[in-house]
């Protein structure tokens, strides 16, 4: 038995793919595991890494909040922000964070405060995920049905 995922954000269908493992899920309570027959769940997403597993390979992303629906057979996955982990730049996010922390320390506006903290959360969570992917070592990525 597997699962059907598909993962949407607001610009495009990033993934999909109908004979999935098993899912890991940044959910706001918590890291949510999902296989197949699964309890159906409503929830939101928080920031974090989602990760798609099939057989010997996975896919993953740096997920910035949504929702996900869980159903025993299939997981759909509508995300604010996402990007595929395996193409996060270090260098990028170092340097979004270097510019949000200078942000934050020359006492901008409100807003401007706001979006710093935000682009600053985002550039830790995304070298926090680059930094474990590297830990894991090499992964096999899923070809998705996308792909072939």
């Amino acid at each position: 038995m597997s699962l059907s995922v598909e993962l949407v954000s607001q610009e495009k269908r990033e993934f999909i793919d109908h004979d999935v493992d098993m899912v890991l899920i940044p959910a706001t309570e918590g890291v949510i595991g999902v296989l197949p027959n699964h309890a159906p769940v409503l929830t939101t997403l928080s920031e974090g890494e989602l990760i798609i597993r099939k057989q010997n390979a996975e896919e993953s992303f740096t997920i910035f909040g949504g929702v996900v629906d869980i159903r025993p057979e299939k997981v759909v996955i509508l995300a604010d922000l996402v990007e595929s982990t395996f193409d996060l730049d270090v260098e990028e996010a170092e340097a979004a964070r270097e510019r949000a922390t200078k942000l934050l320390a020359e006492g901008a506006s409100t807003e401007d405060r706001r979006e710093a903290h935000r682009a600053l959360r985002r550039a830790e969570i995304t070298l926090r995920i680059k930094r474990k992917m590297q830990a894991r070592g090499t992964v096999l990525r899923i070809i998705h049905e996308e792909d072939q």
